[in-house]
């Protein structure tokens, strides 16, 4: 990754940081349900649960789908990112997921418009008049309001999605505070191989089939005792 201004770190921590007001933290994706069928109910077994995620789903559908949103805001094609946020929520293998990533991707563009600058036409436009309701594609565009590189952009995205499940995991399981952030240390280390391996994904590649995750997620949305939405 290249260097980063101090601005620009600055930036990244506060687009990856659990305050940001995109709910976030009210998600699992399909984890809560892992936990109440007894799949997940250790450290490792969360690690390996977040490690089949990453390698299965993220690098084959997340990253490469957030690079090509990313490209089509550098490269002005409104058109490609609007195809690109359809693309993105077909991926989305149960309503609660979709569920999930349009409500976050709604709460990120509302925050957008109050936090652009007003004088930048273009950013502007794109904030307020295209129609994308994807997460990933809201955290394309707040890369580039912020000042962010792909890689910056792409390492915010996977580190985001790690801390989620692991702080989703800490309450669920439960873990202990020290197990969490072992956990989240170890997992950090997966960024790299992650968005290294989604580098190369042709576009015809992209897409995932997880299917633990897709029943796990289905059988959430009739689950009696719950703390998430998802």
């Amino acid at each position: 990754m290249t260097d980063l201004s101090m601005l620009q770190c600055a930036r990244l921590l506060q687009l990856c940081s659990a305050n940001l007001p995109v709910g976030g933290f009210s998600f699992s994706q399909g984890l809560e349900q892992a936990v109440e069928r007894g799949w997940v109910t250790t450290s490792d077994a969360l690690e390996n649960w977040v490690a089949v995620l990453l390698e299965g789903s993220v690098a084959n559908a997340d990253v490469p789908l957030l690079m090509q949103q990313f490209r089509a805001i550098d490269a002005h094609d409104q058109t490609l990112f609007l195809d690109t946020d359809d693309w993105i929520a077909a991926t989305r293998e149960s309503e609660e997921i979709l569920l999930a990533e349009q409500a976050m991707g709604k709460a990120l563009r509302r925050l957008l418009r109050n936090l652009v600058n007003k004088e930048d036409s273009l950013a502007a436009h794109w904030v307020n008049q295209l129609n994308a309701h994807c997460f990933i594609s809201q955290f394309a565009l707040a890369s580039h309001v912020f000042g962010l590189s792909l890689d910056a952009c792409l390492s915010g995205y996977v580190w985001t999605l790690i801390d989620n499940q692991v702080a989703a995991g800490t309450k669920l399981i439960p873990l202990g505070q020290t197990d969490g952030q072992n956990l989240l240390f170890r997992l950090t280390t997966k960024i790299t191989p992650c968005i290294e391996s989604a580098k190369h994904v042709q576009q015809d590649q992209i897409g995932q089939s997880m299917p633990s995750l897709a029943m796990a997620s289905a059988w959430h949305e009739q689950q009696y005792s719950r703390l998430f939405r998802s």
